[in-house]
């Protein structure tokens, strides 16, 4: 039941059995201001105010007004994104303020600046696409390409959301980048800010009926979210709306006021002028396949088919998110848990339903709290079932059986099921530069080829045709895009998010450190007797906020400090375990103290095919700490000296001189030199 009410009407709910407890943040509760919903539910909710929002400005009365934080504020006085944006771009000073400054990541960018100079601040903007399933396609590609050369650094950067970030624009040139972005296919729109980020879905382009409607499902629910007021198109486009016609289907639902879920007559229906609390991540994949990650979304939806693999409905998973603050334990990473399974016909509805939930209840006065999953911690899956059932008009079905989960990474050839074959390519932290980049272009531009971003910052090339194979595996390897049998396996699951020199909110190195640290765990391995094939999944991050999802991880190495990090361990290799925290402060220069006696005793007391993260949580904590403490070093080899690898003598006292530079034995580092030189020859060979 819903109820608009007029500008000269007022409701006050006066019987608790109509009342449902919520954080009054957006206005006064009470009196029902111009254009407000109140939305009634049943007493077995809860006992307090009414649930109101925000659909349009309202003069605010400051003497009883609930606590917001600045930025609700900024994005109720901004005329739907625009003030004082649009002043701000226009002046002549390199930067703009602090209300622009949040409004513009709606708009799909961030203002940065390079903390490794010194001096006076040289501002720079780093725009984000909109890419739903991390389909990309050829003309859109080439044109990012192009603008990284011409108005950033030259690089462009494969996230772990599916899209790309380009850095380095000034702002003289933020309207030129954007509108050739808009112009050729792409958007930012909602790439960032506090409203539906953009939504994942396997990058495998299979011509299987389940992954096809698990990215028909993505696109749709990216489209039904996405902000309507034309803010986007009138601040860099001037007003031309540059967009494809959306499915009849996914503007019936965003229109449909059934049950209260829409601000009647305003420009945003569904997001009204404060839009959501914060950031809003989902995620739509089909059964086994986790290459989403999919439990650390706001909301995870899984394809349910029938016996003939036809898609039947949805199970939705809520609740996910990986955010936190160091020292403050009221914040915390948090899986998905299940809310239930909805029918195919109703998955928007229920989308809308979840949203308009967290839109009326998240917190909006301390942003630490403002993400889905402490609404949900703090009411329980039952009762946010309950509110969300009243805006979707039905009761969810039982959450159907699902097989275990698997991380797939697409990396190498394959299949695609039509005739064509696509070839994953794996790319260290996302980050595409120099002859790397320079050969992706010339490849895809010759082939005339799409492509798709993973959720490991990995790329796809897709619609291959088998003669193109060779000659497409011999370029792309003479630029370093291996085949994954030449690439260290360590690196092959490993994430770091970009943090140091640009992200304002690192404190630790990530992306430019990550590949010295997989390095040295290398090296531990070696030492410890770890096979080459055997691998961990490790995700670093600058700080708390686990862009890189290293809560996830089987080693999550969290920036803490200035080259110091908290140690997390007991993710899974399939990406369905919450890591915990295993020790704070551990400077970057011991992190060997710590690695060694752990990977020393996986290798010797881990059970049969037992991960790494699994072997961790089954010690305990306790255990490990007593073994890291009292720790002297690896049971040394009766001999080192390896004559099935070493000619002479000479010769093995000159490698290991060369291996004690790079704190190696002689074996481990003529072992490295092997392999690299085995694999320099064998790529190119036609795999």
């Amino acid at each position: 039941m819903a109820t608009s009410v007029g500008a000269t009407n007022a409701i006050v709910l006066n019987e608790p059995q109509l009342r449902i407890q919520r954080f009054n943040g957006l206005k006064p509760s009470g009196l029902v201001p111009l254009n407000r919903c109140v939305h009634v539910f049943p007493a077995s909710v809860s006992k307090s105010s009414p649930v109101t929002a925000v659909s349009t400005p309202v003069k605010q009365d400051t003497s009883t007004e609930t606590k917001r934080s600045k930025v609700e504020i900024f994005k109720e006085q901004s005329n739907y994104l625009r003030f004082p944006l649009n002043e701000e771009l226009l002046s002549e000073a390199p930067n703009i303020n602090e209300a622009a400054t949040q409004l513009i990541k709606f708009h799909g960018s961030y203002q940065q600046y390079n903390r490794d100079e010194r001096g006076v601040k040289s501002y720079q903007f780093m725009l984000r696409t909109k890419n739903p399933c991390g389909k990309v396609p050829n003309r859109l590609y080439l044109v990012m390409d192009d603008l990284a050369d011409q108005f950033g650094i030259g690089t462009l950067r494969l996230t772990t959301r599916q899209t790309f970030q380009l850095h380095g624009v000034l702002k003289k040139d933020l309207k030129t980048v954007m509108s050739t972005i808009i112009r050729n296919m792409g958007s930012t729109l909602g790439a960032c800010g506090d409203l539906n980020r953009n939504v994942l879905a396997p990058a495998a382009p299979f011509a299987r009926k389940d992954y096809l409607f698990a990215q028909e499902t993505a696109e749709n629910i990216a489209a039904l979210l996405t902000p309507q007021s034309g803010f986007y198109y009138d601040m860099w486009v001037d007003g031309e709306k540059i967009m494809s016609a959306e499915p009849p289907e996914v503007v019936k639902v965003r229109n449909d006021n059934s049950y209260g879920t829409n601000f009647p007559d305003s420009p945003e229906p569904i997001y009204g002028t404060q839009f959501l609390p914060r950031k809003f991540k989902i995620a739509v994949t089909v059964p086994t396949d986790n290459s989403v990650d999919i439990l650390t979304n706001d909301i995870g939806v899984v394809v349910v088919t029938d016996a003939d693999g036809e898609p039947q409905g949805f199970n939705i998973y809520v609740g996910g998110g990986m955010g936190r603050t160091h020292r403050l334990e009221t914040t915390f990473p948090r899986l998905g848990e299940p809310l239930g399974y909805v029918p195919k016909e109703d998955i928007l509805y229920a989308i809308k339903a979840i949203v308009v939930t967290q839109r009326e209840n998240g917190r909006r006065d301390d942003r630490k709290y403002s993400r889905m999953k402490y609404l949900i911690s703090s009411w329980g899956i039952e009762k946010f079932r309950t509110v969300v059932e009243q805006y979707y008009g039905k009761k969810f079905e039982p959450f159907r059986e699902l097989p275990e989960w698997e991380f797939q990474s697409y990396l190498g050839w394959h299949e695609q099921g039509d005739g064509g074959l696509f070839c994953g390519l794996h790319v260290d932290n996302g980050r595409i530069k120099g002859n790397m980049k320079k050969t992706l272009r010339e490849v895809i531009e010759k082939y005339n080829l799409d492509v798709r971003i993973t959720p490991n910052q990995n790329i796809i090339l897709c619609d291959i045709r088998r003669a193109w194979r060779r000659p497409i595996t011999t370029a792309l390897a003479q630029a370093g895009l291996l085949h994954p049998r030449y690439v260290d396996p360590l690196n092959l699951t490993a994430m770091a998010c970009p943090a140091l020199p640009l992200c304002p909110l690192a404190i630790a190195e990530a992306e430019r450190g990550i590949p010295d640290i997989l390095k040295r765990v290398r090296a531990v391995f070696d030492k410890v007797g770890l096979k080459y094939n055997e691998s961990v999944v490790i995700r670093v991050t600058g700080c708390p906020n686990g862009c890189a999802r290293p809560y996830m991880a089987e080693l999550g190495l969290v920036g803490d400090g200035p080259n110091s990090y908290q140690i997390w361990l007991g993710g899974t290799p399939n990406q369905t375990s919450l890591a915990k925290c295993f020790m704070d402060k551990v400077k970057l220069h011991d992190l060997e103290k710590v690695l060694e006696p752990l990977f020393y005793n996986w290798k010797r007391k881990r059970q049969a095919k037992e991960s790494f993260g699994s072997f961790t949580t089954r010690m305990g904590f306790e255990k490990l700490k007593e073994i890291v403490e009292k720790w002297e070093g690896p049971v040394e080899a009766p001999t080192r000296f390896n004559l099935k690898l070493f000619a002479d003598k000479e010769t093995y006292e000159a490698m290991d001189a060369l291996a004690k530079l790079q704190n190696k034995n002689a074996h481990q580092l003529a072992m490295e030199v092997i392999r690299n030189f085995v694999a320099s020859q064998q790529n190119g060979k036609g795999e």
